[in-house]
């Protein structure tokens, strides 16, 4: 199956990202969100990569507008009955994410895939809240989507095999490599990737060293393009609180505890760049 139109479901920093790569491979791409700011402030996010690709000469204004023409934005949900694949790409909160899938289950073909981006949550009982579980799969995309070339594709219990080629083949055609992770919580990458950062909250709280230190540490001692405490502000701090309380609780071993001064930090509602706040100050 080739994937003419794709829905995106949610317009944020991932949802405008995955709808970019999209657009820029040829496929046709409707983006919802139920907030007409968050549309607004996802077209100008699209239009500004789009923008500094041009300036580095890897488009041309012509391409530039042929994309911006491949995509359309809407606040209504019901807009996805023409949509052939459709990706959730809503906040890491499992109810809410339900709540997505059900609408579109009810307003979508029977024989659409409906996948969702999550970074952690298990897309066996994401699957479970539609009636096409044969029909559903994990297409975690990695941040920021236009540059990072990686796409985790994770099968829940009830995937089938074609529709795992099919998600597969589309993220290939959106110019990414794939891997195969099974349906644990936080998967690979984040299973990996947020106990380090973590336990970075954990060096920063006892007085092991300043941000700076721990994040330069890290970043020359271990050859990472930045350090971890960065990372987590990029990431957004209550996105990696939310991937370490699923670990803690789906996995139920002491060592996923979410690092106190990192809840705090997010019970501040410091929660990284995004906020012009975190772990650091990014107001001036």
């Amino acid at each position: 199956m080739t994937v003419k139109r794709l829905g995106v479901v949610g317009a944020g920093q991932m949802g405008s990202g995955i709808a970019q790569v999209a657009a820029q491979a040829g496929i046709d791409v409707l983006c919802t969100d139920l907030n007409q700011d968050a549309l607004d402030r996802g077209r100008a996010a699209i239009d500004k990569s789009l923008d500094r690709l041009v300036k580095k000469e890897k488009l041309t204004a012509a391409d530039k507008d042929a994309v911006l023409g491949r995509l359309a934005f809407s606040t209504e949900v019901a807009g996805h009955a023409e949509s052939d694949f459709v990706v959730e790409a809503a906040t890491e909160d499992e109810s809410l994410k339900k709540l997505i899938f059900q609408s579109l289950d009810e307003v979508v073909p029977a024989g659409v895939i409906l996948a969702s981006n999550t970074s952690s949550i298990s897309i066996t009982r994401l699957a479970a809240a539609t009636s096409r579980p044969e029909k559903f799969i994990g297409m975690h995309f990695m941040n920021p989507v236009p540059i990072m070339k990686l796409v985790e594709v994770i099968r829940g219990i009830g995937t089938s095999d074609e529709t795992y080629r099919t998600t597969a083949a589309l993220a290939e055609r959106m110019g990414k490599d794939t891997t195969v992770s099974r349906d644990f919580p936080g998967f690979i990458a984040n299973r990996i990737l947020m106990p380090m950062l973590n336990e970075a909250f954990y060096a920063l709280m006892e007085g092991v060293g300043s941000a700076e230190d721990i994040d330069t540490t890290m970043k020359l001692g271990t050859n990472q393009p930045m350090g971890p405490l960065t990372l987590a502000d990029f990431i957004g701090l209550d996105t990696c609180l939310a991937i370490m309380d699923v670990l803690h609780q789906g996995l139920g071993d002491a060592k996923y505890r979410p690092c106190p001064l990192l809840r705090q930090y997010v019970d501040a509602g410091w929660l990284g760049k995004k906020t012009g706040r975190g772990v650091y100050d990014y107001r001036a």
